[in-house]
């Protein structure tokens, strides 16, 4: 059986084809290089609507089954951006450490990283990781994260993820 993998680009522009999705194919990309599980993709392209994102969100992980969701967009300080309260608000636990860390890792590349509030969170056994609008900066911020992500899974009893140890050196304590 494959896994699935909700990834979700929040995007006026994007969602009304005003503009190519790259974010939402820099996502799929990245996993790609990562995973060697079989895994699909469930990919949506939305609107800056937080009644939107909760309800594809909540989609995603009740209906779909999908272990993670990746989303990008978002997350910044405009009055559009609300990917991050979408997230919070489905969520029943959340993972601040995703966000710290990330944050953290962009501000060696830019300055204006302390005005992100990329987050990450739980909706039963789903794992949602926020992450910046930029191209550039996705790759960045999931070769930060990712290592913590397949156990984390396990531990919400998600599957198995086998990933590729020459691309990301994920993190599994010892049995």
């Amino acid at each position: 059986m494959r896994v699935k993998i909700g990834i979700v680009t929040t995007s006026d522009r994007a969602s009304a084809n005003v503009y190519e999705d790259i974010s939402g194919k820099e996502i799929m990309g990245t996993l790609s290089s990562y995973l060697l599980s079989e895994w699909e993709p469930v990919y949506r392209v939305i609107p800056d609507e937080q009644s939107m994102i909760e309800a594809t969100l909540t989609e995603l992980c009740d209906n779909e089954n999908c272990c993670l969701v990746v989303t990008t967009g978002g997350t910044g300080p405009a009055l559009r951006d609300v990917t991050t309260e979408a997230t919070e608000a489905v969520c029943q636990k959340l993972l601040p450490g995703f966000g710290e860390l990330m944050r953290n890792v962009s501000l060696q590349y830019v300055s204006t990283a302390i005005l992100s509030r990329q987050t990450a969170g739980i909706r039963n056994k789903s794992l949602i990781v926020n992450l910046p609008g930029k191209p550039s900066a996705i790759r960045q911020c999931l070769d930060a994260v990712f290592p913590a992500v397949p156990y984390c899974i396990d531990l919400i009893e998600g599957p198995f993820l086998e990933c590729n140890a020459e691309v990301v050196k994920v993190f599994r304590p010892k049995k």
